[in-house]
């Protein structure tokens, strides 16, 4: 049993435990929002009778379906499907579908309840999902793509809806999975409900600067971290790790705000470019040609490239995880902190470890988690659906002035929470309190739901 979880709550965690065997990413997640509500529920104690922690670790709905598909050479494949619809008091389920072969139940289930409080940090109508697949797109032709995508709404449109639920992409999901998908549910029901699906391209439907949102927003995010602390963002060396949509965007507006990204990753290891990732190379390497990181290196004179090496070794004064949950560890917390970073916020759905995480805070590590930092990429499927409802379509700025004004708000309301606890600078404790609070009202309001 947790020691980081109050005796009241070790109840509930016993429970999620025995009721969820094997799934660990879960676990993990619910510790850590349950390791910040030992003060929430002293001082609203009738959260614990009315038992809401209980009512909100399981979730409303799981849907697990089988997918089956056909390749390009006649062979008949099966993959499996989940839709873990977590939480809806606040609004119709909210959360993105993720292709890739780690996929199981847990890694859904994980992540759809960090969904929850993400969706409830920004303050719009959203509830909590996530799914996706154990499939892989990596090395599928746009046909099998396109095959596999057919099938796996096929079974997942009848839970869908835009006042129902709403998936959006995530990793493995990019604009053209999202076409297959929607042309497939508007052939089905026989309906072009735009607001069903977000992530769509700008010719039906989509929302400006929905691409580079979640990278933007978590250095909006970072920024207000460091002006809050009264230490200066412009000239700071970054590194980011990642090289797909969030780090990469990420990159860009660390850029646009006078920061200099010295270094980014992908599964093979890492670059380093001391005059700085130039971005365009970045994106021709990754979105254009699909290669490995190694071919910035062979391409920027000024770069090199470390084999399997981790992109936390490299001295930095913000630290930006964009890449996928557990990749920085106590270790290589230890190497940041050492060198002398200052701010560490989470682009990514937890990619620090609780052990980095305790690491940060002892010291004296200012670290955003995911559920805050990265919220800019769901705020702004939040308003994609808006346009959709609207039948309007906004300007690049004028969406883009709108995530940064959420992400603002967010970081206000975490740091006016944990102040309001007597726990300042803690954006965890902050975040989990915020999110959980408005999700534990909303429940409580509608009665034993």
């Amino acid at each position: 049993m947790s020691d980081s979880i109050d005796p009241a709550l070790q109840h509930a965690y016993r429970e999620v435990l025995r009721r969820n065997p094997g799934e660990h990413e879960f676990h993990q997640a619910v510790e850590e929002v349950l390791g910040s509500l030992g003060p929430v529920v002293k001082r609203h104690p009738h959260y614990l009778a009315e038992r809401v922690i209980e009512r909100l670790c399981e979730p409303e709905r799981q849907i697990i379906f089988r997918v089956p598909w056909t390749d390009d050479a006649g062979q008949v494949q099966i993959n499996r499907g989940f839709r873990v619809e977590y939480s809806s008091v606040l609004g119709p389920y909210k959360g993105g579908l993720r292709f890739h072969p780690s996929v199981l139940l847990g890694t859904v289930k994980f992540l759809g309840f960090e969904q929850i409080f993400k969706n409830a940090l920004t303050g719009l109508p959203i509830g909590g999902g996530k799914g996706g697949s154990d499939f892989d797109p990596k090395g599928r032709s746009d046909a099998e793509i396109m095959r596999f995508c057919q099938s796996f709404m096929t079974e997942l449109y009848r839970h869908l809806g835009e006042y129902t639920d709403v998936p959006a992409g995530d990793i493995g999901v990019g604009t053209r999975e999202i076409g297959y998908l929607f042309g497939q549910y508007k052939r089905i029901t026989n309906r072009y409900e735009g607001g069903v699906l977000t992530g769509k391209g700008l010719a039906w439907g989509g929302s400006q600067a929905r691409t580079e949102a979640t990278g933007y927003g978590t250095v909006y995010f970072a920024q207000e971290m460091a002006r809050h602390a009264g230490v200066g963002f412009e000239g700071n060396d970054v590194v980011v790790s990642g090289s797909g949509n969030v780090a990469i965007y990420a990159i860009e507006k660390v850029h646009e705000l006078g920061g200099k990204v010295l270094a980014c990753s992908d599964s093979s290891g890492y670059v380093v470019d001391e005059q700085g990732i130039d971005l365009d190379l970045l994106k021709d390497v990754k979105e254009h040609r699909r290669e490995r990181i190694a071919a910035y290196a062979e391409a920027r004179p000024s770069a090199r490239f470390v084999e399997g090496g981790r992109v936390w070794d490299v001295p930095c004064h913000v630290a930006l995880p964009c890449a996928t949950q557990n990749e920085l560890d106590e270790d290589a917390a230890r190497v940041l902190a050492a060198n002398g970073t200052e701010i560490v916020a989470e682009g990514a759905n937890m990619p620090c470890t609780p052990g980095a995480v305790r690491v940060f805070a002892e010291a004296g590590v200012l670290f955003g988690p995911g559920k805050a930092v990265n919220a800019g990429g769901v705020a702004t499927s939040a308003l994609e659906m808006q346009q959709n409802a609207s039948r309007d379509s906004w300007t690049f700025e004028h969406t883009e002035e709108r995530l940064a004004e959420i992400m603002r708000r967010i970081h206000e309301r975490v740091v006016t929470t944990a102040e309001d606890y007597d726990r300042p600078g803690d954006y965890v404790f902050g975040a989990n309190a915020a999110g959980f609070t408005q999700v534990a009202d909303a429940m409580l309001a509608m009665g034993v739901i």
